[in-house]
């Protein structure tokens, strides 16, 4: 079968999306499938080739400094007038601007749709899939004239029910975008909206469920069982550290805390409070590269993770902590968090819910810090989401002969 897949990192080269998407080629590609990738970036941060793949690249330098000018729409931090004056300041940034803004046709999705409809033309593909979010390629793969391929979107984060942003048209859009397509897959935690009474019932024969295939053999590393590591993106009302920074000066003070990624420019006063409380035992490193977090990851003796209070989405990093065989500490976000029903099944996983588990928490570090499970546990655990079986179910769906969803 030929397959293109497309993929976006023009706001965040290192986005984990993208990553996931390309390890799915790379695993369909080593099953024998001819497998092309478009890649979407930010004409700085160049994406990595894919074993066994053909890459097309499509660069969007204007968009990205657009976005960084803007501050991708965020609230809070620079007020809204100095954004612009940086906009200005920028000639292609402004042009981007026009064309998203005034104009409703982004570059990334009308010179995306050109793109496709040429490979297309010059070496038609049986089937053609954009990973989502972000959902540029998703529309230009909407408008795409592609004769004879079966068009796909692998929705790893929702649309119309993502909490980190307001999508534009809601349910109507994701709807109409959803039956452009000739298939869906969403993650188990977007199910409830397809369900009888959800928002997108009339959608639920053209969707199925597809795991993230994040579980795969990594290097290892003898532990330090003193290393606490959290490694990810801090979002204001998602994904805070404020239940994580109140805890660890009540924990072994032998303990340190490193915590890698972005997000702090919205959580000033809690770093502070927590610097003054932890001192050398806290280190905040801001954004790093995968590979630079991969390290970080071996060194821990404790992998530390912090609930969603968005219950319709999980993070794909939870199961490359469970690849690498390690003690997960989670601050649960409350009863409803995704995550749970998967940390139920990993030996040695700890959920913080509230200060009365904080007791069984340092008896639990005590006895586990520095522990490491074989890789073969994990796969015991959570087989969907090894590269081979997400491959697999992707391919069902692929095929040109695939109706609805995929069994």
């Amino acid at each position: 079968m030929r397959i293109l897949f497309v993929f976006d990192s023009v706001e965040a080269p290192a986005a984990a999306n993208p990553r996931l998407g390309r390890r799915l080629a790379a695993a369909l590609a080593g099953m024998g499938q001819e497998v092309e990738i478009l890649e979407l970036w930010d004409g700085t941060h160049a994406p990595p080739a894919v074993a066994g793949c053909v890459t097309h690249s499509l660069p969007f330098a204007d968009e990205a400094a657009m976005n960084r000018a803007l501050e991708n729409g965020a609230a809070g931090g620079t007020p809204v007038p100095l954004r612009l004056l940086r906009l200005a300041a920028r000639p292609a940034a402004v042009g981007a601007a026009v064309r998203q803004f005034v104009l409703r046709a982004p570059r990334r999705v009308t010179a995306t749709r050109k793109t496709l409809e040429s490979l297309h033309k010059s070496h038609p593909y049986d089937a053609v899939c954009a990973v989502a979010a972000p959902y540029r390629a998703a529309f230009a793969l909407e408008g795409a004239a592609l004769p004879g391929a079966r068009r796909l979107l692998w929705q790893m984060d929702p649309y119309a029910a993502n909490e980190s942003y307001r999508a534009p048209g809601g349910y109507d859009r994701e709807r109409a975008l959803l039956n452009a397509l000739d298939h869906t897959f969403i993650t188990a935690q977007a199910a409830p909206d397809y369900a009888p009474g959800g928002p997108l019932e009339s959608c639920a024969g053209r969707v199925s469920e597809l795991g993230f295939p994040s579980l795969v053999p990594a290097a290892r590393e003898a532990p330090d069982p003193s290393l606490c590591a959290f490694c990810g993106t801090l979002y204001p009302g998602l994904r805070t550290p404020d239940a994580l920074l109140r805890l660890f000066p009540r924990l072994d003070s032998t303990l340190t805390l490193v915590m890698a990624g972005g997000g702090w420019e919205a959580f000033g006063p809690q770093r502070a409070e927590a610097q003054a409380a932890l001192g050398d035992r806290l280190q905040i490193l801001g954004p790093m590269p995968h590979e630079q977090a991969a390290a970080l990851e071996r060194r821990a003796g404790v992998l530390i993770s912090i609930g969603n209070t968005a219950s319709n989405q999980l993070p794909s990093k939870l199961f490359e902590m469970f690849a690498a065989g390690k003690p997960v500490l989670h601050l649960a976000a409350g009863p409803r968090d995704a995550a749970l029903p998967y940390l139920a099944r990993w030996p040695l996983a700890f959920v913080w819910q509230s200060e009365a588990d904080t007791p069984a928490l340092r008896r639990w570090l005590a006895e586990n810090a520095g522990r490491t499970l074989p890789f073969e546990k994990a796969e015991t655990c959570f087989p969907e989401f090894t590269p081979g079986c997400v491959a697999r179910q992707f391919l069902r769906a692929a095929a040109p002969d695939a109706k609805g969803a995929a069994e």
